[in-house]
This record gives C-alpha cells, structure tokens and sequence, in this order.
C-alpha cells in the first residue's frame, strides 16, 4: 500500500501542469469527457507497466544507495522539468481538434505517444526503483488518470486555463522536497 500511496501522490503532482492535462482539456472539448478518461487510462495504464518494469530491472541490478542518491537527482531535475513548464505543439494540438475517429482510440494513441519519456514516466521508473512494481504501477496510473480528469472537469467548468504559474510552482516545490528528502537518506539515514 506504501507503493501505490506514494506513486499516487508523486504521480498526481507531477502531472499538474504538463502537456497531459492540456491534451485531456483539448480532447474534451472534441469529445465526451468518458472515453478521453478511458483512453487516458489506457494508454497510461500499458506505459506506466513498461515503466515499472524499467525500475524493477534497475533496481534489481544497481545498490540502493546509488538508486536513492539518482533518484534524488532526478527529483530535483523534474522541479526544474516543471518549472520550464509544458505546452502542446502546433501537431499536437492539431492532432487533438481534427481527430474523427473513435475517441477511445485517438486519446489512446495520443496519450500513448506523448508519455513515452514523459517525467511522469521518468519519475515511474524512479519510484518502481525503490518500492513494490503493482503498487507502484497501479499508483502512478490512478495519480496520472486523476490529475488528468481534474484538468477536464476543471476546463470544462472554467472554460479556462488552470493558473498555470500557481500549479507549476506548486508541483515543482513538491518533487524539490521529494528531491532532498531521497538524498538526505543515504546521507543521514
């Protein structure tokens, strides 16, 4: 249970501002709010597997200290990932307006697509590094497709964008925490 609350946490945090939550908003707006989350599901669900079996492999092969200390490293580089901050390209945005296929298929793809070397992926693979692959995979995936659904319902309501700077800062301060509390570990534990 460790492993799904903290992947969920992570996970749901990190998502906050990334160009996920931008294409879920888009494809809602072309689509009925159901199958954008099913597809979102999906999609997330098969790259957060591939993910968790990354970080078990790593895991298995490389010493805790040395998988806390990059792991540490890689929180502190997603603060900096989220405080750039993310946007849709041109393709991506047109890709989610002209869509006329099944919706379910679209968003899967797209989702898909766009996760591959995502820092939610990154920070899947890290979690999975440290902590059970199930808890960690069913975590992260109910984290992201959350997140994403709070950015449909939002959009939806609003009309508008989430204030973008507040989340950013807001995610980015949350994985700089996380950053120094897995480097503090094998320093001080």
């Amino acid at each position: 249970m460790e492993a799904f609350w903290i992947s969920l946490a992570v996970i749901f945090v990190a998502e906050l501002g990334d160009k996920s939550q931008l294409m879920a908003m888009t494809f809602a707006t072309r689509f009925k709010p159901w199958p954008v989350l099913a597809g979102i599901t999906l999609a997330t669900a098969v790259v957060h597997l591939f993910s968790v079996g990354v970080g078990r492999l790593a895991g298995d092969l490389i010493p805790t200290t040395a998988i806390a200390v990059i792991a540490g490293i890689a929180f502190l580089g997603f603060a900096v990932w989220t405080l750039r901050g993310d946007e849709l390209t041109d393709e991506e945005s047109q890709k989610a307006q002209r869509t006329t296929r099944s919706a379910i298929i679209a968003v899967t793809v797209a989702f898909f697509l766009a996760e591959l070397g995502d820092k939610t992926m990154l920070a899947t693979i890290t979690l999975a590094t440290q902590h059970g692959w199930f808890g960690t995979w069913l975590g992260s995936t109910v984290g992201m497709v959350a997140a994403d659904a709070l950015a449909i319902a939002v959009g939806r309501m609003l009309g508008k964008h989430l204030p973008e700077k507040t989340i950013r800062y807001g995610a980015a301060a949350a994985f700089a925490i996380f950053g120094v509390i897995l480097l503090a570990e094998p320093l001080f534990g």
